[in-house]
């Protein structure tokens, strides 16, 4: 579950990226709203879909309900769900016997 949780934090950061830019050229450019069309829904996805990871993966490796709700409250601000991921990662692999 925690390598699944991986890849879905990692997806999650860069549909973040994918819609920045989208909005880049959108607000800052003018140049059409494609990228926030394509990346927009990709993005909503990979949003609730961490969301599921952060809760499946609490429950699994034991998380505390604060690093739950921090989990949660990084799904918000861009690229912080990487952080987040590894931060659990190395608790993970701090508590794991040798």
């Amino acid at each position: 579950m925690l390598r699944w949780f991986r890849i879905v934090a990692v997806a999650e950061a860069c549909s973040w990226a994918g819609l920045l830019v989208g909005m880049f050229f959108k607000y800052v450019t003018a140049t059409g709203d494609f990228g926030v069309k394509v990346f927009g829904p990709i993005h909503g996805a990979m949003f609730v879909l961490y969301a599921i990871g952060v809760m499946l993966s609490a429950r699994e490796a034991g998380w505390s309900r604060g690093a739950v709700v921090l989990g949660l409250a990084c799904a918000v601000p861009p690229f912080t769900s990487l952080w987040f991921e590894r931060r659990m990662a190395a608790r993970t692999a701090a508590t794991q016997p040798a």
